[in-house]
């Protein structure tokens, strides 16, 4: 009995712990979305990396500033809306990892997905690692990889 009762403490707890992962991956889709550079590099660490769609595109994140800060100047940022998402805090004595993976929508792109690491410093959950990914269903996998082996 005792047992149960602390399994659904814990099972209730989750949500609570994993929110301000949440908040930290909201604050960063919502700087993008605003074009709002000094936020949105301020969701990561300072060794930071950003994976992004093409297989050349591994920033750091003094790379990744240099790329996107023209953009945000000009007031052009990105919007990737999510849809669904899951964090998971790391099982170790520090809870101070987390990962996490989100179904995101975008006007441009349709069905991406976004993936990485954060961390917990003493200014809260930063970005350690994201990853962009486009979802490519199954069945039109080998359409899109004949395209891409045409290039």
């Amino acid at each position: 009995m005792i047992t149960a009762a602390l399994m659904m403490l814990q099972l209730s707890a989750a949500p609570a712990e994993t929110a301000p992962v949440e908040r930290a991956l909201d604050a960063m889709h919502g700087a993008a979305s605003r074009a709002d550079g000094d936020a949105y590099f301020a969701t990561f660490t300072p060794d930071a990396r950003f994976i992004g769609t093409d297989a050349g595109e591994r920033w750091t994140l003094p790379e990744f500033r240099a790329y996107a800060m023209p953009y945000f100047s000009q007031g052009r940022g990105w919007t990737y809306r999510p849809v669904t998402r899951t964090v998971t805090i790391a099982p170790i004595e520090c809870r101070c990892v987390a990962w996490f993976d989100e179904v995101l929508d975008n006007d441009a792109y349709g069905t991406t997905r976004g993936s990485g690491v954060l961390r917990l410093t003493d200014d809260g959950w930063k970005i350690e690692q994201y990853v962009l990914s486009f979802a490519v269903p199954n069945d039109k996998a080998r359409a899109v990889v004949g395209v891409i082996r045409a290039d």
